[in-house]
């Protein structure tokens, strides 16, 4: 194994810390059946995590319709409602998707400007 120099150890530590850490989004959409809102809610969220999540986010669709239980469990009153589950802290959104820079703010995408 190569010693580093210590010049070129602080480059790489250097480096290291300017790449943004990017941790993996857990995110729940509840819909109603395919209405026109729930087809906006899940066309809106995928375009927002695909420009600014890219690979680092696992999006799950449940109809609430088919799979009432899991909307009971957590306790959806209204739909389209998308949980933040994972990173930390947990947020609810409601509706179609479309303020996107409510949603990117909520998210911690982005930051009040």
């Amino acid at each position: 194994m190569r010693q580093m120099k210590p010049k070129e150890s602080t480059r790489v530590f250097e480096m290291t810390l300017k790449k943004p850490r990017k941790e993996k989004y857990t995110l729940r959409l509840y819909v109603t059946g395919v209405t026109p809102k729930s087809i906006r809610a899940i066309r809106n969220i995928k375009e927002i995590c695909e420009e600014h999540l890219n690979g680092h986010y696992n999006l799950e669709v449940i109809d609430i319709y088919q799979q009432p239980v899991l909307g009971q469990g957590e306790q959806i009153i209204a739909a389209p409602t998308l949980i933040k589950k994972l990173p930390l802290p947990l947020r609810r959104f409601i509706g179609d998707m479309s303020d996107r820079e409510k949603i990117l703010l909520g998210l911690d995408i982005q930051t009040k400007k």
